[in-house]
C-alpha cells in the first residue's frame, strides 16, 4: 500500500475504529470461484474454496553474512521477480503477495485440474530456483534453499485499509493460508524434509501421476518431494554446466 501522505486526525481515527467495531456481524457470501477485487467493499467478503502456495527462503538471515545491501537487492529481485512471474503464468492465480522473502499466491481451484496446476507451478519454481542459483553462482553471490508449501480449503477474502485515501489491500484469511505458510517453513529446514510440502487434502486432489512424486512425511503431517519442470530441467542441464 503506498502512502499519499494524508495528515493524521485523532477524531477522525477513533471514529473510523469504532464504525469498524460496532458494525453488526456482516454475513459472508460464499462463492465458487473467487470474485473481482471491484466486488469488495470494507463492509462485506467471500469465502472461497482455493489452492494457497507460499514460498520462503531458508536461512535468509544468514545471507547478510555474505553479501553487501547492493549484491543482497540484486539477489532479492531476482528471487522475488521471477517466483512471481511463474506463479502469474498460472491463468488460475488470482491474487500475488510479497511479504520479506515469502512470496505467495492464490489460485481460484475449482476442479482437480486446477489443483494439479497448482503443483506444477510448484515443479516449475523450484526448476527457476534452479536456474537462478547457478546464475548466482556464477556471479559469486549464494546461493539459496527455499521452502515450498501448499494447501487447499476455504479462505476469507476481504477488503482493508484506509477508507476513504485508496489505500486498500485484499486480504486473504483463513486455515488454508496458515496452513500453506506452515507448509513452506518445513521445506528443506532438515534433512528429512524435501522442498516442496502439501497438506493431505492437497495430496487427496492430485492425480494418480502426481501423486507418484510425493512421499508421506509423517514427522510434518504431509506429502513431500523434490518435484522439477522436466522442459526447464532439460534447459538446465543443457545451459548450466
Amino acid at each position: 500500500m503506498e502512502s499519499d501522505h494524508i495528515e493524521y486526525n485523532l477524531e477522525d481515527s477513533v471514529k473510523r475504529i469504532n464504525e469498524i467495531i460496532s458494525a453488526g456481524d456482516l454475513s459472508y457470501e460464499e462463492r465458487e470461484s473467487i470474485p473481482a477485487r471491484s466486488a469488495l467493499t470494507y463492509t462485506n467478503g467471500f469465502y472461497v474454496m482455493c489452492s494457497a502456495l507460499f514460498v520462503d527462503i531458508r536461512e535468509s538471515s544468514d545471507l547478510t553474512d555474505f553479501h553487501r545491501t547492493r549484491v543482497l537487492a540484486k539477489l532479492y529481485r531476482a528471487y522475488i521477480s521471477e517466483v512471481a512471474a511463474v506463479m502469474n503464468g498460472n491463468k488460475k492465480c488470482a491474487e500475488i503477495n510479497v511479504v520479506g522473502d515469502s512470496v505467495s499466491g492464490i489460485f481460484d481451484t475449482q476442479y482437480k485440474s486446477d489443483i494439479n496446476d497448482v503443483f506444477l507451478t510448484s515443479g516449475e519454481i523450484s526448476s527457476i530456483i534452479d536456474i537462478m542459483n547457478y546464475r548466482f553462482k556464477k556471479n559469486n553471490m549464494k546461493e539459496i534453499n527455499v521452502g515450498i508449501g501448499i494447501a487447499y480449503g476455504k479462505a476469507l477474502m476481504v477488503k482493508a485499509g484506509y477508507k476513504g485515501s485508496g489505500i486498500n489491500e485484499v486480504i486473504w484469511m483463513g486455515d488454508v493460508v496458515n496452513e500453506a505458510s506452515k507448509l513452506a517453513s518445513y521445506g528443506n529446514k532438515d534433512s528429512y524434509d524435501k522442498e516442496i510440502m502439501v497438506s493431505t487434502i492437497f495430496y487427496n486432489n492430485l492425480n494418480d501421476d502426481n501423486k507418484k512424486l510425493l512421499t508421506l512425511n509423517s514427522i510434518r503431517n504431509c506429502y513431500h518431494g523434490n518435484v522439477v519442470n522436466i522442459f526447464m530441467n532439460d534447459w538446465y542441464k543443457q545451459n548450466c554446466p
